[in-house]
């Protein structure tokens, strides 16, 4: 048996085309956490198991999402990824060998309307399909990661991943990312000062457009490495922000 597991806020322009993709789960469990658009009534057409809220951070929701679970499988995924057939094929295959305890996934993500080859972005293994008995998330407030005990092998069909349709959503994670993120340092008593926003901000361009090679990814290449580094400058200005309080 399968439990998929979501965590959403504010996803109904994804969370359709997503839910589509794993309907065939035996079980689909999402936690929302406040979401002022039909992300809610959408996912009540496709299962019963939809949980509303607070925010404790992406580690600790998903955990929450995860002890809802009840199969001997479990896929985590997120609202703007989706499933093709052939991954589908390929999931239920390995479930049915059941050799392995956990499986990555790589991920082939569209960003602007492009699917990004480079820039760190292919094939991007995530880890998210784990028999529930090994698996548990860390509690990372931002970039949390499943913890197995066991072997971990690969899987070669990828999710599709839409992860910024326009600026809009590409702005709103730039802010998001940066707040959670300069508060994760911040608990970790890492100091900044704007010398070092823009120093640290410079380092990620560079990795991202030219270490990464996200150049041969033309304009959206470039929209990524700029973006990356706006998510590095304001983390470190926000945690700059919190040392002053």
């Amino acid at each position: 048996m399968l439990s998929v597991i979501i965590i959403t806020k504010n996803e109904a322009v994804h969370i359709g085309r997503c839910l589509e993709s794993i309907a065939w789960a035996d079980e689909i469990i999402v936690l929302d956490s406040g979401s002022d658009d039909d992300t809610v009534s959408i996912c009540r057409r496709y299962t019963d198991k939809v949980y509303e809220t607070d925010w404790p951070g992406f580690g600790l929701q998903k955990q929450r999402a995860l002890d809802k679970a009840t199969g001997d499988w479990v896929l985590s995924i997120d609202a703007d990824e989706m499933v093709t057939a052939e991954l589908r094929a390929e999931i239920e295959r390995v479930m049915q060998e059941n050799k392995l305890q956990a499986y990555e996934i790589p991920r082939l993500s569209s960003y602007c309307g492009r699917q990004m080859r480079h820039g760190g972005w292919w094939p991007d293994y995530v880890l998210r399909l784990f028999r529930r008995d090994v698996g548990r998330f860390s509690e990372a407030a931002v970039h949390e990661k499943v913890l197995v005990e066991g072997k971990v092998g690969r899987l070669v069909s990828p999710f599709h991943h839409e992860t910024a349709v326009n600026l809009e959503e590409i702005l709103d994670k730039v802010n998001s990312y940066s707040s959670l993120g300069a508060q994760m340092l911040h608990e970790k008593g890492v100091r900044s000062s704007v010398s070092k926003a823009i120093l640290k901000a410079l380092w990620m361009f560079n990795r991202t457009y030219w270490l990464k090679a996200a150049f041969l990814d033309g304009r959206q290449g470039l929209m990524l490495a700029v973006s990356n580094a706006e998510v590095t400058y304001y983390k470190y200005l926000k945690l700059l922000e919190l040392q002053d309080k």
